[in-house]
């Protein structure tokens, strides 16, 4: 598919910077074979060392890959995971990073939702996502609510607010594609409230029901809702505690994403907040699990320090955000 490879030859030129003779490493799954091949044929394109290594599908995002294959991840300059399962939160993937690897993660991708999404003003959107990670950074207290019924808190005090800009050119650099989100995560213990996932959720897809969670310490302790809240007490009880962290805050910021029922994009689009469960160990957080979950949440106000930067689910510039 022509346009496949335009935008996966747009993502390794201007979004990693393969320079020819660069080990160019893609690993991928059955699933995603077809974007697997049409990123390795670019990579070729460019006059990299180009290699393609298929994996066996995991069973969940956030599953560690074969060791063989983190082995090779590490042996890389640039990686690029189109997976049906994520490796983001990975510990194959933070020893890649430790290594210098340039790495984008582009699992449970569709060609569509790349042609679609990733063909955007980089610049313009890394601008965006740096200014609204710095504010995060800066922020200590979060108030977050939707028309469905979230109300919750938490305290983002001491972490780092992390821009998913799409240019991942320095050694050791990291994100997704399709990128376009400012996230920070949570401090482990300080949750509490009503999380409502009434947009998509990792794993499943877009929810005709939304998904009740009652958080208490930091934790999701009671799940409910329709058929994809009691697939996901399935998943949590499989996985135990560390499954039940908030562990991610993230706001949407790319301009092009549409929420189609796969979270990779649906937490990209401008106006959505997502909250994610398990890991985040990959963003400065304590908790390492074997599982990282994203829930889509729609028409979200967001308030940090008492400052409205997002309300109903429309972007307020930090600088012109307003005290409540």
């Amino acid at each position: 598919m022509q346009e496949l490879f335009k935008v996966a030859h747009l993502a390794l030129n201007t979004c990693l910077a393969v320079k020819p003779g660069e080990e160019v490493l893609i690993v991928t799954d059955e699933p995603l074979e077809e974007i697997g091949k049409t990123f390795y044929q670019a990579a070729k394109e460019l006059k990299a060392q180009a290699q393609l290594i298929y994996m066996l599908p995991r069973a969940n995002h956030g599953e560690e890959p074969p060791q063989a294959v983190a082995q090779a991840m590490q042996a890389a300059q640039v990686v690029v995971i189109p997976t049906s399962k994520s490796l983001s939160h990975t510990r194959a993937r933070r020893e890649a990073c430790k290594k210098g690897a340039r790495i984008a993660s582009i699992p449970d991708s569709t060609p569509e939702m790349l042609i679609r999404a990733l063909d955007v003003d980089y610049v313009a959107m890394a601008r965006e996502c740096e200014q609204y990670a710095r504010f995060l950074s800066e922020g200590c207290r979060v108030y977050l609510s939707t028309p469905a019924g979230t109300e919750l808190t938490f305290s983002i005090d001491g972490r780092q607010g992390y821009p998913d800009t799409g240019l991942y050119t320095a050694p050791g650099s990291f994100g997704n594609l399709p990128a376009g989100e400012a996230s920070i995560a949570p401090v482990e213990g300080t949750a509490e409230g009503i999380l409502v996932i009434d947009g998509a959720l990792a794993g499943w897809g877009l929810l005709e029901d939304p998904v009740r969670l009652e958080v208490r310490g930091g934790e999701v302790v009671k799940v409910s809702g329709g058929d994809a809240a009691a697939w996901l007490e399935e998943i949590l009880k499989r996985y135990g505690r560390p499954a039940r962290n908030i562990a991610e805050l993230g706001i949407g910021l790319n301009p092009k994403a549409q929420v189609t029922g796969k979270v990779l994009e649906d937490e990209k689009v401008r106006g959505t907040v997502h909250i994610a469960l398990g890991d985040n160990m990959s963003m400065g957080g304590k908790v390492e699990a074997p599982s990282h979950l994203d829930g889509v949440l729609l028409k979200p106000t967001l308030e940090i320090d008492g400052v409205v930067i997002l309300e109903e689910g429309r972007l307020i510039a930090p600088g012109k955000a307003s005290q409540v």
